[in-house]
């Protein structure tokens, strides 16, 4: 923090003390090249304010951060504080909560998007979002008359800390399947205004495609519709697991079915019994390779083995009861606890798996988690 002194220092000086060659005798270039290859930032973070800087820089190479939505914990009669939201990404190198830019007013987005309803007492209204191409991306949610509050997706990309709105959806829902595989995102299901067979039944996807260092999406695209309007009942995870999309119409331990949909072959086939019957909690994939899932009754992590259709027990823990949801990246995977109260991460590539706690910001409860690149943040 720059002060106000009663002595007033000469320019150079204060310029000279302003700008920290990276490492003394070598040339800023030559310099980053090599603190690149610390593999461990969370050295620099603690020598210097010039290193500091340029861990957070868009030129350093990305490590990985935890972004939550969050909603006051603390419910209140106040309608507009009780449906307000909140973005912020966890850094693991400060180990600190950073709020994200706030969503951009636009017509395209009817405010606001409600986490609670006076229909609807006992139960959050589902408000989705998915990860792609380390973009985050909000698909869907519910305005205060019960209506699709998205017409077009919200999309934030960490690395230039901006949020811009994605191409118009053929068909805005709420209560639908939300998921992404293959670099693109998928919506189906779900219904608008109203119940509409012919929504309920539709899917469609949206690709994000690189140009040069700038991400663009095509128009939203239909896909294989479904064959009945069984997953528009409630807010549905798709899991993106080797070209496919994992999906079950109910949550928990209940009786339920499930479908995949294959990207290649562009067809909704029925989930294998082995995999639908261990599916009893929230669901994520490692890098489209490995699906987890908590059993949120029993505290289970369980992983799934495709070659004998069954689910091998991973990690237990008290902490795991009543997941709220979970997501997977870089060898750990996060849940939210019960109550949106806490985070659970697991180490799952560590010899024995660890687990620690992470708390929300304080007076929050969190409602999402994804993992996603760290924020850049030129002027530390």
């Amino acid at each position: 923090m720059i002060t106000n002194t009663k002595r007033n220092k000469p320019e150079n000086q204060s310029d000279e003390k302003q700008y920290q060659q990276l490492l003394p005798g070598l040339p800023d270039h030559l310099a980053q090249i090599c603190l690149f290859h610390v593999k461990n930032p969370s050295l620099l973070f603690s020598i210097c304010h010039s290193w500091r800087s340029l861990i957070y820089s868009p030129s350093f190479p990305p490590f990985l951060s935890l972004y939550a939505l969050l909603s006051p914990k603390n419910q209140t009669h106040n309608s507009e504080l009780s449906n307000s939201i909140q973005f912020s990404s966890f850094d693991p190198i400060s180990s600190s909560w950073i709020p994200l830019p706030p969503i951009p007013p636009n017509p395209l987005l009817i405010p606001p998007l409600h986490l609670r309803h006076p229909s609807f007492l006992s139960r959050q209204l589902p408000i989705q979002s998915v990860t792609v191409s380390d973009h985050l991306i909000l698909l869907a949610g519910t305005t205060d008359n019960l209506r699709p509050a998205l017409s077009h997706p919200l999309i934030f990309h960490p690395l230039s800390n901006q949020w811009r709105f994605g191409p118009q959806i053929t068909n805005p829902r709420r209560w639908c399947v939300a998921g992404s595989v293959g670099g693109a995102v998928y919506i189906a299901s779900g219904v608008g205004s109203h119940y509409n067979r012919k929504v309920a039944q539709s899917a469609e996807r949206l690709f994000l495609e690189r140009e040069s260092e700038i991400f663009r999406e095509r128009k939203w695209e239909k896909v294989c519709s479904l064959k009945d309007g069984r997953f528009s009942r409630e807010a549905v995870e798709a899991v993106g697991w080797r070209g496919k999309l994992c999906m079950v119409n109910v949550k928990g331990n209940a009786v339920k079915e499930g479908v995949i949909y294959d990207v290649v072959k562009d067809l909704w086939e029925e989930m294998p019994q082995g995999i639908l019957i261990g599916w009893n909690g929230p669901a994520a994939s490692m890098d489209e390779d490995e699906i987890y899932a908590v059993d949120e009754r029993k505290g289970m992590l369980r992983k799934y083995n495709l070659e004998f259709d069954f689910w091998e027990d991973v990690f237990e823990s008290t902490n795991l009861k009543g997941a709220v949801q979970i997501t997977a990246r870089g060898g750990k995977v996060c849940v939210v606890g019960a109550g949106g109260n806490e985070i659970v991460v697991i180490d799952v590539v560590a010899k024995p798996v660890k687990m620690w706690v992470l708390e929300p910001p304080p007076e929050f409860q969190v409602v999402a988690i994804h993992v996603l690149q760290r924020l850049s943040k030129p002027e530390f």
